[in-house]
């Protein structure tokens, strides 16, 4: 029997270490952090038993692994110098319909974004990722080889949604395609639960409220169930949508979701921003809140590929006052998890005009024990005895760390990225004095360039004004 090696963070500067008895993150000084294989043996002062490993945490904050309940590494890299400012105003500032479908990764690109996208998500602390994912070849290997801990979650639906003139949405509708996804899906996270590494997961995927039928609803929630699967999906996410859920059925989008059963603790909500208390609407009603809370529901929260189109979550505080379990999520680039903390305390404070709409703990607190509740597990998100080994090291020393009153808030508001030293994930380094250990983040980076090039020249075939990307996004300055 190999002998299970133990790893000592000595004399840690500070820690955010789990309070299980008011459920909440504090601070603490001065104290050792031990864990033995994948699991967190000691928090607290005074550590004797044996290491093979110390780490001398004079100059450290220890924190618990980010947990990230909403991403697309396989796609969204290739947007970057597209999408920051690419928006439609005729289809309520959203740009799903005409200009998301236009940039597809082909199978090599699909690859290159993954390992770009994981490095990120590793770099910016994320330990548990949720990867929404039209399924590619290879997903499953490159997943575990990231050493993320990882919820495969492969998306399908009954329709595809396209506009023939840039201000109207249809829909082309085919179940039993649908229907035949959705058993590739679980077929994939069967293998993925296989897998060696023993750190994949499956989370069911449903792609959005409008583009499944009820059947394929029910269908996938009592598969999830089956399984113990968590299940998510987008909803309330656009304007668009929630006027053609409304249209179709006369309710909300989330209230259409509660008539069908599918609102559970087990279910996540992807974006949920267009709920009927939101001002955009002007809606008759303001149930969603209450009825997401009343259910258990979870709110995957992405705020920065929102707030370019100038769209708010109305808001943070709101949702948590009213009870509901936030988690966050990246959704595009940058794949940072610090960036994005950081945009959902201060947008909820914009939304609410208050400087306490969205405390620093709350977003924290969000971002690791909030996803980890929208998985049901109460073994990550969490720095205690016995919960996973999984952390990150902040660099005390990074100049924009300085001065380090509070080093939490020197993370968020300042140094974001540039201070993550070290990451473990179930115990194992995978990024170590700021370099990626377990993929070539250098490597995949300078292919994908190339990438983007190649989806650049289908992107007139898919468009339907049959217009360059050149054309669509301009350059942000001119040529002289």
């Amino acid at each position: 029997m190999t002998k299970t090696e133990t790893t000592l963070i000595r004399n840690a500067a500070w820690v955010i270490a789990w309070e299980a008895s008011s459920a909440r993150h504090v601070y603490r000084q001065n104290i050792d952090v031990a864990f033995s294989g994948n699991a967190i043996t000691h928090v607290g002062p005074g550590y004797d038993g044996a290491a093979s490993r110390v780490v001398e945490g004079g100059g450290i904050m220890v924190m618990p692994g980010l947990v990230n309940i909403h991403a697309h590494p396989a796609s969204e890299p290739l947007d970057k110098g597209f999408n920051e400012e690419l928006r439609s105003p005729r289809l309520g500032m959203s740009g799903l319909y005409e200009y998301m479908p236009l940039i597809r990764a082909d199978a090599e690109g699909a690859r290159i974004c993954a390992e770009v996208a994981y490095s990120e998500l590793l770099l910016s602390g994320v330990t548990t990722l949720v990867d929404l994912s039209v399924a590619w070849e290879g997903w499953l290997d490159v997943f575990a080889a990231s050493g993320l801990r990882g919820g495969v979650a492969p998306m399908f639906r009954s329709a595809r949604w396209f506009t023939p003139n840039g201000h109207s949405v249809e829909y082309e509708w085919d179940e039993a395609a649908g229907r035949g996804s959705m058993d590739d899906a679980i077929d994939l996270m069967e293998r993925a639960e296989r897998h060696p590494c023993g750190r994949l997961f499956g989370v069911m995927s449903p792609s959005q409220v409008d583009t499944c039928t009820p059947e394929l609803l029910e269908a996938s929630l009592a598969a999830a169930r089956q399984r113990r699967w968590p299940i998510t999906i987008h909803a309330a996410q656009s304007l668009v949508e929630f006027q053609e859920m409304t249209r179709r059925h006369g309710v909300t989008p989330i209230q259409w979701l509660h008539r069908l059963g599918f609102l559970s603790p087990e279910t996540t909500i992807a974006h949920c921003i267009f709920a009927d208390h939101h001002s955009w609407i002007r809606w008759h009603g303001n149930e969603d809140l209450e009825i997401l809370a009343e259910t258990g529901v979870s709110v995957a929260h992405c705020p920065n590929v929102f707030v370019r189109g100038g769209i708010l979550l109305e808001s943070f505080g709101r949702y948590r006052d009213a009870g509901v379990n936030i988690g966050i999520g990246t959704d595009t680039y940058p794949h940072n998890m610090l960036d994005e903390i950081r945009w959902a305390a201060i947008l909820s404070r914009v939304a609410d005009r208050h400087v306490h709409s969205a405390p620093t703990a709350d977003v924290l607190h969000a971002a690791t024990v909030g996803g980890a509740n929208a998985l049901g597990r109460d073994d990550i998100g969490r720095i205690a005895t016995g919960a996973k080994a999984d952390l990150l090291l902040v660099d005390l020393a990074q100049p924009a760390m300085q001065p380090c009153r509070d080093p939490l808030r020197s993370l968020v508001y300042s140094a974001q990225d540039r201070a993550v030293r070290d990451v473990y994930v179930d115990g194992r380094l995978v990024v170590e004095n700021a370099e990626v250990l377990t993929l070539d983040y250098q490597g995949a980076s300078a292919k994908i360039t190339a990438a983007q090039d190649r989806a650049m020249a289908r992107a007139p075939g898919l468009d339907w004004a049959k217009r360059s990307m050149d054309e669509i996004s301009p350059l942000s300055l001119p040529f002289d």
